[in-house]
């Protein structure tokens, strides 16, 4: 009878509102967790321990570890594959063009610019993702977007010969215009791609490419500030449902923590990786020539047409609503 007893409590105890929240979230990510937005979801999921005494437990999975890059993501979590992605906007271009937004050409000149352009976008971000059954959590900025290459650019020719990684449909369609051939390749597939000599260019910030040291095969960089594109975290409605008010209310404390600490995290990370760049033999163009940048930029006020003309009246008044604030 005892025994019983016993038994009885031990399930009552383990069936209450305590156990239920002692759950555990995978977090999936394309990018090498000493990427900005890799640390983004170690830095989360520490803010989760903390803020939720344990309750809660997120594991980040990085560098595509989970089989799948940043396009499947979205349609993983709504699945239920997964509680959590952290994808890079621009990969989510297909599922909508408010997507595209954060890397739209030499649409922003500063961090500030970008963070400016989030903050205009947040309302539609949150909206994109609660159609597709998520709640967006938290965001992590990249640093700006250059050139790799496996030889100098210092000429119109000589971008007009190369064959270049982009990681949106918008750079695809901006680079076909300068370059010899441009194609969205997963950040996973890259080295690869470049020892086959399918490409001999990569559109990316120095930072994941530093992660998965691309110097092996390209040795300079331009720094043409092409953007400065996001990384969104979201969970699916599924498992956020699961959570109390309390819990719930803890892990959107976290979410806002992280994201201000990764816009934080932005300052001088750009000249951390140069350095790490420089001391692997990499020669960095800080000032590409003139008539190159001229070519990019007039490539991208015809992408950017584009874009507006099929992104939809939503997308379109958040990109007039930053151009007005930034004049």
């Amino acid at each position: 009878m005892r025994l019983r007893i016993a038994a009885l409590l031990l399930v009552l105890a383990t069936s209450g509102p305590c156990a239920a929240q002692q759950v555990t979230w995978e977090l999936i990510n394309e990018y090498p967790a000493t990427s900005l937005a890799g640390e983004a979801d170690s830095f989360f999921a520490a803010a989760v321990a903390r803020k939720t005494a344990g309750r809660v437990a997120i594991v980040p999975i990085p560098d595509a570890r989970s089989g799948l890059r940043s396009a499947q993501h979205l349609k993983a979590v709504s699945d239920g594959r997964f509680a959590m992605a952290n994808s890079v906007g621009g990969t989510l271009g297909d599922e909508s063009p408010i997507f595209l937004l954060s890397s739209l050409p030499f649409l922003t000149r500063s961090a500030a610019d970008a963070r400016a352009l989030y903050e205009a976008a947040l309302p539609a971000y949150g909206a994109v993702y609660a159609e597709r059954q998520q709640k967006l959590l938290y965001a992590s900025p990249w640093p700006p977007s250059g050139l790799w290459s496996a030889r100098p650019v210092p000429d119109l020719a000589t971008l007009r010969a190369l064959k270049v990684r982009t990681y949106d449909q918008t750079g695809t369609e901006m680079f076909r215009q300068v370059a010899a051939s441009a194609s969205v390749v997963s950040f996973a597939d890259l080295n690869s791609k470049l020892a086959g000599g399918e490409i001999d260019a990569v559109l990316s910030s120095g930072d994941g490419g530093a992660g998965r040291e691309l110097w092996k095969h390209l040795s300079f960089f331009s720094d043409i500030y092409y953007a400065v594109p996001m990384s969104f975290a979201a969970v699916s409605l599924e498992a956020w449902a699961k959570l109390d008010d309390a819990t719930r209310v803890a892990i959107e404390d976290a979410a806002r923590e992280t994201t201000q600490h990764q816009w934080a995290a932005l300052s001088g990370r750009v000249e951390q990786n140069f350095a790490r760049m420089r001391q692997n033999g990499m020669t960095i163009d800080e000032h590409p020539p003139g008539d190159v940048m001229a070519a990019l930029r007039a490539a991208a006020a015809k992408s950017i047409s584009e874009w507006q003309n099929r992104a939809g009246r939503q997308a379109a008044e958040v990109l007039e609503a930053y151009r007005a604030r930034t004049r």
